[in-house]
């Protein structure tokens, strides 16, 4: 019985090392299977929602840059690590969340300084993508964020689950997404969560996957 069971994958790696026969892994198969990568991204965490987003995206083949206030990923090393362990991407969101043009540059560089060792300290890494609060941005910030190497990131479609949408609307942003853009959400809301699964069947259906952001040009690209 042992011998008929392996019968078939005898004669396939036969053929395969025949050259009549491509077996395919599953890594070639999923990068068949892209026609294109988007950037998922989830602000603020890591926080209470963070355990059960990680366990979400992990089951639904999905992977993320979570862009974590400085404040909480030092209170909270464990769910930065934990981010990492489940392969995502940690990004930085500031120390305190404020309004950053309406910021000294002292201030700014303390928001974006302290975030970038709070991640560290937690065993992030050394984030590279810096997502300015509320997507404000201006020359003093984007000179401050270059300064620690970082790429600033906003977005292309905005979920509007931090505006309280429904789990059916974060589904549809997502489907709106083409490739190479970002989407925002956030690490706290339950609709967002609850939406992960159907996320992760709109964009199979497109032929879309999840991606990491390039520090060169912003956009979503395949894994490294």
């Amino acid at each position: 019985m042992r011998t008929r069971t392996h019968l078939p994958l005898l004669a396939a790696a036969a053929l395969a090392a025949a050259g009549t026969l491509t077996v395919p892994t599953a890594a070639s198969a999923q990068s068949a299977a892209c026609t294109g990568y988007v950037g998922l991204t989830f602000d603020d965490g890591p926080g209470s929602g963070t355990t059960a987003l990680l366990n979400s995206l992990t089951q639904n083949g999905l992977r993320a840059t979570m862009f974590n206030q400085g404040q909480y990923a030092a209170a909270n090393p464990a769910l930065v690590r934990a981010q990492v362990n489940a392969r995502m991407w940690v990004g930085n969101h500031s120390y305190t969340h404020p309004h950053l043009t309406q910021q000294s540059q002292a201030t700014i560089d303390s928001e974006i300084s302290r975030t970038q060792q709070a991640i560290a300290n937690a065993g992030g890494g050394t984030p590279k993508l810096f997502r300015p609060p509320y997507g404000e941005t201006n020359a003093t910030v984007k000179s401050v964020a270059a300064r620690y190497g970082l790429t600033e990131i906003i977005w292309n479609v905005d979920s509007q689950d931090w505006n309280n949408a429904s789990t059916d609307a974060i589904v549809a942003a997502a489907g709106r997404l083409t490739n190479g853009q970002v989407i925002l959400m956030h690490d706290w809301p339950a609709n967002t969560r609850a939406a992960i699964p159907r996320i992760a069947q709109t964009l199979a259906a497109k032929g879309l996957c999840s991606g990491m952001i390039s520090p060169t040009t912003g956009r979503a690209v395949a894994p490294g």
